[in-house]
């Protein structure tokens, strides 16, 4: 018996997340039909005018948005902002400066110092462990 080895595909919505841009402004054809692995690695590697002009100009989903600004998503939601926004628009929030963008910032800065020190206090006890 043979067994055959069928092409591994996905929703457009699961792609465009893969490619980091925002389903609704993606080509028809995009958005209708579905993308195979292969056809991902083809866009990944060689994207089409349409694909890095997204990623330049955008709209952008949340969490790009979210890495753009230096906020966490949920951040984004406490200041309202629940669409995609344009480059344009993310460099306006930047230059603007508000106090809400300041606080997430601030916010989102101590998150990462405290993953760096609960995983630098991880090693040391699996170190510590590894002395013993």
């Amino acid at each position: 018996m043979k067994s055959h080895q069928t092409t591994q595909t996905m929703k457009p919505a699961t792609a465009a997340k893969k490619l980091g841009v925002y389903l609704q402004a993606t080509p028809a054809e995009f958005q209708e039909g579905v993308v195979s692995r292969t056809e991902l690695n083809a866009l990944q590697a060689d994207p089409p005018e349409w694909l890095r002009e997204l990623r330049r100009t955008g709209p952008h989903p949340r969490p790009v948005v979210a890495s753009k600004l230096g906020v966490s998503i949920s951040g984004l939601a406490r200041a309202g902002i629940t669409e995609a926004l344009t480059t344009e628009q993310i460099d306006a929030l930047k230059d603007e400066n508000p106090e809400w963008l300041q606080k997430e910032r601030a916010t989102q800065a101590d998150v990462r110092k405290e993953a760096v020190r609960l995983k630098e206090k991880k090693q040391a006890q699996a170190q510590d462990r590894d002395e013993a």
